[in-house]
């Protein structure tokens, strides 16, 4: 009787369509941050299904293309992207875990795409359920000030939504102030609201 090749247990379970991953530390390891409530790390494949509740909900995506996407395969896609952009522009996006849960409520993070964006990019996404709670001020805080210190970048900028005026409110918290129409390469049109170093300075004291 022939033998059987090496690995064709693993094979068989890919052509069912699951291919066990190998349990293997992060080749990058993204920064923590914590928060009074809040931890702020790297995104993890166990993070998919989280990921596609908050992708999948039409009201949170909005302002944000409007296309929702609740699939798994659709949220890991998206892991990937966050996780690459880390390994090559050394920011990115966290995921935002209530620590008082432990459940991933949302992403706040940075996007610098020198290619199809204007700037060094500061963004927030949260499921609905933790709407009104301040998560989205208290991490995009936090990442502000770790861009600051850790980046030394000269200003920061988050795209907003004319009509989104729950991140505007997010915005001004964070001392952004609106600084220039912008047409997104979708055809939305946007504002870009902006806060520089030195105003960070000034306000936080910082030295």
């Amino acid at each position: 009787m022939d033998q059987a090749p090496a690995g064709t247990g693993a094979l068989a379970s890919a052509a069912k369509g699951h291919m066990p991953a190998p349990s293997r530390p992060p080749a990058f390891a993204v920064p923590v941050i914590e928060t009074p409530r809040l931890l702020m790390r790297g995104l993890e494949a166990a993070d998919a299904p989280a990921l596609a509740r908050i992708h999948g909900d039409a009201e949170v995506m909005r302002f944000l293309g409007g296309r929702t996407d609740d699939t798994l395969p659709g949220a890991y896609d998206k892991i990937l992207l966050y996780v690459g952009h880390w390994v090559l522009h050394g920011c990115g996006k966290w995921a935002v875990v209530e620590k008082s849960s432990g459940r991933l409520v949302g992403r706040t993070g940075f996007i610098d795409a020198p290619y199809e964006w204007p700037g060094l990019e500061l963004g927030w996404t949260f499921g609905r359920e933790s709407w009104g709670k301040g998560y989205a001020t208290e991490s995009a805080l936090a990442a502000r000030d770790w861009a600051f210190t850790q980046l030394g970048v000269t200003s920061i900028l988050s795209m907003i939504a004319p009509a989104n005026a729950a991140s505007q409110r997010v915005a001004a918290r964070i001392g952004e102030t609106p600084w220039n129409p912008y047409l997104h390469r979708d055809g939305a049109e946007q504002m870009l609201w902006a806060i520089t170093r030195e105003t960070w300075l000034s306000r936080s004291g910082a030295a």
